[in-house]
């Protein structure tokens, strides 16, 4: 509101949030239509998607530009609804909260954060929370556990690395090698039902497949499609493995999980 006061009545009022509520936002403006979620990927300057969150009130001209914006900056654009954490947040909190709870329950950390290693991942779990911080991963988990309810849970043992200022679970021995960081080990959960390393990337990917049909279900997105363009582009999804419902369905697990595929038989497949 502040902001309003200061720009022109033609400015679009843009954020970069990744898990808050643009609608919630917006309200009290007297123009709320002409504020829109702009959401960028770490590196900015590497990452090409650009997440474009229309609020029930955004209006056509306010996504017009906001789109042309993003064609000035080389991105490449999914027009998603304002819901917590858009697509990539909303998959990728999922994803690491089973990795966590597993870790959490009793499964050693090493086993649960390589489980998916053979995806292909450009990096692990825990090495992309120590990218984005532990006060990073741990605010958008608790901001969709308000909005989205108990199946984002919050870890034990991510609180208490923020609480203590660990901001990694590895660093690097002196011959540059990552290690465990001792000073996470320390805070971990000491739970007594540890799982395999398959175990723990079936329960990941299960959930990816369960939180994708909700966000179609819900008109997060419109396509199957917008959802795999999002996690190739912002979240490192392997390119060559053609999207993460794709290799969903190839796996079987999106018909174990809803009854359904995401995709045609034959997309990015060969049955």
């Amino acid at each position: 509101k502040k902001l309003e006061k200061i720009v022109s009545p033609e400015c679009v009022i843009a954020t970069n949030t990744s898990s808050l509520s643009v609608e919630a936002m917006s309200e009290g403006m007297q123009n709320p239509e002409r504020v829109i979620g702009f959401h960028f990927f770490n590196p900015v300057a590497v990452m090409p998607l650009l997440e474009v969150a229309r609020t029930s009130k955004t209006d056509d001209a306010t996504t017009a530009t906001a789109v042309n914006i993003g064609k000035e900056l080389k991105k490449t654009m999914v027009i998603t609804k304002d819901a917590p954490g858009f697509v990539v947040n909303r998959l990728l909190t999922r994803f690491m909260g089973e990795i966590t709870d597993a870790m959490d329950e009793g499964t050693p950390a090493d086993v649960a954060d390589s489980a998916l290693r053979s995806v292909g991942f450009p990096m692990s779990p825990f090495e992309l929370v120590g990218l984005v911080g532990p006060g990073v991963a741990l605010h958008v988990a608790e901001t969709l556990n308000k909005n989205l309810g108990p199946r984002y849970r919050i870890s034990p043992t991510m609180q208490r690395l923020v609480k203590e200022g660990v901001r990694t679970f590895y660093i690097k021995d002196d011959s540059g090698k990552l290690i465990p960081n001792p000073a996470a080990v320390a805070l971990m959960e000491k739970g007594d039902q540890p799982s395999t390393a398959e175990e723990v990337r079936m329960r990941a990917l299960k959930a990816l497949a369960e939180e994708a049909r909700m966000m179609l279900d819900e008109g997060v997105v419109s396509t199957p499609a917008e959802i795999d363009i999002c996690m190739l582009l912002g979240a490192g999804w392997p390119m060559l493995l053609g999207g993460i419902l794709p290799y969903l369905d190839r796996e079987g697990i999106s018909e174990a999980v809803s009854g359904q595929r995401f995709h045609p038989k034959g997309v990015a497949s060969l049955s």
